[in-house]
């Protein structure tokens, strides 16, 4: 018996009327049982649509990976080098897509990283080709490989960018398991404009599996090619830690058109840079006024000064930094740029040709230490000189210690953090004026700006405090504080001067320590009185495992960073990172993670572990290296004391004779008058 041959004349099911067909006819159900039979039939039917659903929705994924199939090929590459960074790289095949009948082809750069000796292409058909690799897009990370086709080569249709929507569904698709049937992921497009208006986004798995293969829409139209990107970071591997992470990023195809006439030359497309920056980190609500442009950049060729605030560039308004960087990361270099300023309330047309790299920066220096002003209502109206280094600019210029520097340039300057600012507009060997006053005389000098000097400032410098009467206001705790993250179970402590007056700027050190583990008594002794002398704050945070430092307690040093602010009276100027082996490892990690805090990095037999940043305006840092002759790491030290000086970083050199050893109290007083004077320019 079924539901059909028990209907009433309206064709409804006797159940919705309120027999059922099992029931006698004469017995009505009670209402809780026609309720429960109601829903187990709406279950039914909605079971039946799901399934009838998924099964539509299978049969739409399938047919749209067969019609983009025929353009998706697989690349098996040979040779080449076994790790590129910490990514091994083996003999599997990858994935690549037809985008020209003739033969040309793009996959992602990331698949060529280990510099293959040979590639070869195997055709949906499967057909094998020997490929070459004709050029690589570094922006968006994309290469064009050709084959010699034999008959014209299926192209795939394209999605045009106006056409994508932020929810739709969205397949990824490789060549990699079996070469006679595509390998699919489904998700939907979760973003556009990502990576700085380089990709769009899907949470479809995209990882080396598919990367080079197409993101295509339920037409089989394709979307973009799969790439491993990140909106933070730069490098060759940038974005493959995220992999299978449902965030994955693929460059749209009409883009990847549009660049193909240059591709095609055979010449690598290179990142667009102008030399601009910005204050802060906080891009996307940051004003677009420039707070610099480096020395010698593009930026500063054509006439672009700090205080410009960019309003328009090619036609498009701008009203965020983060529309300024977005509109530059989707350039290259050779573009030429149009943008319009407004300075002093006039707007000013500019044209910036882009370039590829930037000259390598070094800040300039003018010779002098500066008194550090107090914590107090009073504004101050110039630097006063704690003291002048011998044969530098200043001392050549007559500028002597008590002096009070007023003006670089005609601009008055009354605070030594601007006077950093300023100074880094410039280059070392320009000629400038600094205005600076000798009791009641103001002078004028033209000064022709040095390089930071390496050599260690020598004993007996004066105070770097201004003489004051200290506030009888009882100051937070001082001598060894125990410090506690909520985030973090790892034990921490920190040694405050005991005599801490809370007018006075405070430097820190962040003591990170090696294999050995953190003796903390011992350690804190060493580095009492060289903190009273030189008004240091010692942080000593210890290591969740005694032995090694991990990445992720890289927040923990953040975290108690930001405790002693909120406590202490830090100077941002002479906040440096130091540490011994593995402590060293994690303390170059993070002073280039965090280049706005730290100012100092000091490391005791450790080379800086991968590449290191460039050297830029708005971030001074200075490095001291400790270093045996004959220990394991002396080879890879005097590798990073190249690479930095060829960077233009200062790098201060501690010989420590030929075996390993931690520093002797003599050098950790060098040490702590190394920090001392990071606040110079």
């Amino acid at each position: 018996m079924t539901f059909d041959n028990h209907r009433t004349a309206d064709g409804l099911p006797l159940l919705v009327r309120g027999r059922h067909p099992f029931f006698p006819k004469r017995q009505r159900a009670s209402r809780g049982t026609l309720a429960v039979g109601l829903v187990l039939a709406m279950g039914a039917f909605s079971c039946l649509a799901a399934a009838d659903l998924s099964l539509s929705e299978q049969k739409a994924f399938r047919a749209a990976v067969d019609r983009v199939a025929p353009s998706v090929v697989r690349i098996e590459t040979v040779g080449g080098l076994e790790r590129v960074g910490q990514v091994v790289f083996g003999a599997g095949p990858t994935t690549g897509l037809v985008v020209s009948a003739d033969g040309y082809l793009v996959s992602s750069a990331f698949n060529f990283l280990h510099k293959p000796t040979s590639i070869l292409v195997q055709l949906s058909d499967g057909t094998r080709k020997p490929a070459r690799l004709v050029a690589t897009d570094r922006n968006r990370m994309i290469v064009l490989l050709k084959i010699d086709a034999d008959k014209p080569l299926p192209v795939p249709e394209v999605t045009p960018e106006n056409e994508l929507r932020v929810g739709q569904w969205a397949i990824a698709v490789g060549r990699t398991f079996e070469g006679n049937q595509p390998n699919m992921a489904v998700g939907v497009l979760s973003a556009l404009d990502r990576v700085w208006g380089k990709a769009i986004q899907t949470d479809a798995a995209v990882s080396p599996n598919n990367y080079g293969g197409p993101l295509v829409d339920l037409h089989g139209r394709v979307l973009g090619v799969l790439v491993p990107l990140s909106p933070e970071t730069t490098s060759e591997l940038a974005g493959y830690e995220w992999y299978d992470s449902g965030i994955g990023f693929a460059v749209p195809l009409e883009k990847v058109l549009e660049l193909l006439p240059r591709l095609k030359q055979g010449k690598d497309l290179l990142p667009g840079q102008m030399g601009i920056r910005f204050a802060g980190r906080a891009l996307f609500l940051a004003e677009p006024v420039l707070s610099g442009c480096r020395p010698r950049s593009p930026a500063q060729q054509a006439g672009l000064k700090a205080g410009d605030r960019i309003v328009e560039i090619e036609g498009r308004p701008i009203a965020f930094a983060a529309q300024v960087k977005q509109e530059l990361g989707r350039r290259y270099a050779g573009d030429k740029v149009k943008m319009a300023v407004l300075r002093d309330g006039k707007r000013l047309e500019k044209e910036v040709t882009l370039v590829d790299r930037l000259p390598p920066y070094e800040h300039p220096f003018l010779g002098v230490l500066p008194t550090r002003p107090l914590d107090t209502p009073a504004k101050p109206d110039g630097v006063r000189i704690r003291w002048v280094y011998p044969d530098s600019p200043a001392a050549k210029a007559g500028i002597r210690p008590g002096d009070v520097l007023l003006a670089l340039a005609g601009e008055a300057i009354p605070q030594a953090e601007a006077w950093r600012s300023r100074l880094a507009e410039r280059q070392p060997g320009e000629s400038v004026a600094v205005t600076f006053a000798r009791g009641q005389t103001r002078q004028t000098v033209d000064v022709a700006l040095a390089t930071l000097p390496e050599a260690l400032p020598p004993e007996g410098i004066p105070p770097g405090r201004e003489a004051h009467k200290p506030d009888a206001t009882k100051p937070p705790a001082s001598g060894t504080v125990q410090l506690q993250s909520l985030e973090f179970a790892n034990e921490a402590w920190a040694y405050v001067p005991e005599r801490y007056d809370p007018a006075v700027p405070y430097g820190v050190i962040v003591w990170m320590h090696g294999s050995a583990g953190l003796k903390e008594k011992e350690l804190f002794a060493q580095w009492k009185p060289l903190c009273d002398r030189h008004d240091l704050i010692l942080l000593a945070p210890k290591a969740g495992q005694a032995s090694r430092w991990q990445l992720r307690e890289a927040k923990l040093v953040v975290a108690l960073l930001a405790q002693l602010g909120q406590t202490y009276h830090v100077d941002p100027a002479r906040v440096a990172i130091a540490g011994q082996d593995s402590g060293a490892a994690m303390a170059f990690f993070l002073a280039t993670a965090d280049r706005e805090t730290f100012r100092g990095i000091a490391a005791v037999e450790a080379a800086a572990p991968g590449n290191f940043p460039e050297n830029e305006p708005a971030y001074r840092l200075a490095v001291f290296l400790a270093r045996a002759t004959k220990s394991r790491a002396a080879r890879a030290i005097q590798e990073t004391i190249a690479r930095l000086r060829e960077a233009k970083y200062p790098v201060t050199v501690k010989d420590l004779g030929p075996e390993p050893r931690a520093l002797a109290p003599e050098e950790l007083a060098e040490l702590a008058r190394w920090i001392d004077a990071l606040d110079r320019f």
